[in-house]
């Protein structure tokens, strides 16, 4: 028998309500916040099927390698962000900074050697 993996919590870290009461952050409603440490996998898997089925938040960014601004959650091919048009190369939990600009991404990924 073999456990799961846990599912991730949404939370972002950049927590703050709305007049909706609704984290700003991660787009959950403060119910689903107050329920998540306690609620069984298919009710996170409910949230989250939610929180996927919004349409993209698009934010102005700053890349953390040479200062650009850019626009993040738009102009990608298939309709989401850009950065979906390239390989999934880097982890959301592990980058530092506000995420990277176009060039500056695909020069990473040209480094890591994808």
């Amino acid at each position: 028998m073999t456990d799961s993996p846990a599912i991730p919590s949404p939370c972002i870290n950049q927590c703050k309500l709305d007049d909706a009461q609704t984290c700003t952050g991660c787009r959950r409603t403060l119910d689903e916040i107050r329920a998540w440490s306690q609620a069984t996998d298919a009710e996170k898997t409910i949230i989250w099927q939610r929180l996927l089925a919004l349409p993209l938040m698009i934010k102005s960014k700053q890349c953390q390698r040479c200062g650009t601004e850019f626009s993040c959650g738009d102009g990608g091919k298939q309709g989401g962000c850009w950065c979906m048009d390239f390989p999934p190369v880097l982890s959301v939990t592990t980058t530092t900074g506000d995420c990277f600009c176009p060039r500056c991404l695909g020069l990473v990924i040209t480094e890591r050697g994808h």
